[in-house]
């Protein structure tokens, strides 16, 4: 996921300047250019699109195992030798998320920046140190934690989707195919539900 991530948030992160250039440069403040690539990325963009990918590769990919589990009655198989389905199917599998979508947001948040930094360079003639200084002065750290706290909570919501959809496949490939793309649709949708109500409560407690 590592490259898929930091390449969708590298294009956007430029496609981003480049459209802030654009629409600022009319007002003579194109170097505010580079508080709205960082803002985005930051608080935004970033968890956002990783979150989007994650459910796409790694939801459909949770709901199709346990899905297949399912029709070959492994499952069933693991209750019979008196092991919960639960403790080796499913906690594993939200444990390895939580652990690595803070890691991909990171990462994608570095490359979104730096994609805005490369347009800043080539389209407004703002040097990479200047970008930074910038960015250092007038980002305030808390917009990096805004960001990254998310992740966690946007993972174990995948998580658990993309189980609960596997587990609910009854004995036909067909079913596995409906359930899969039900859990990337439930959590995309999830994710930017809760992404909007933690914009609204980080608005209104001022951070």
């Amino acid at each position: 996921a590592v490259p898929i991530v930091m390449l969708l948030c590298f294009m956007v992160g430029a496609v981003v300047a480049f459209l802030g250039a654009t629409v600022l440069e009319n007002f003579g403040a194109q170097v505010f250019t580079v508080h709205l690539v960082t803002f985005s990325f930051l608080r935004e963009f970033a968890i956002i699109l990783t979150s989007i990918l994650i459910a796409g590769r790694t939801a459909s990919a949770y709901t199709a195992q346990l899905g297949s589990m399912k029709v070959n009655e492994e499952i069933d198989a693991l209750r019979a030798s008196g092991i919960d389905p639960l403790e080796v199917l499913v906690v594993p599998r939200i444990l390895a998320l939580v652990i690595v979508m803070p890691i991909l947001t990171f990462l994608g948040m570095m490359a979104g920046i730096f994609g805005g930094m490369i347009v800043a360079k080539f389209s407004m003639d703002i040097s990479p140190l200047l970008f930074i200084d910038i960015l250092k002065n007038n980002v305030d750290v808390r917009h990096f934690f805004v960001g990254l706290v998310k992740a966690p909570i946007f993972a174990v919501v995948i998580a658990i989707t993309g189980c609960i959809e596997g587990f609910k496949v009854s004995g036909s490939a067909e079913s596995v195919g409906e359930h899969t793309t039900s859990s990337v649709v439930k959590c995309i949708f999830l994710v930017i539900l809760l992404d909007a109500l933690f914009a609204v409560y980080f608005m209104e407690a001022g951070w």
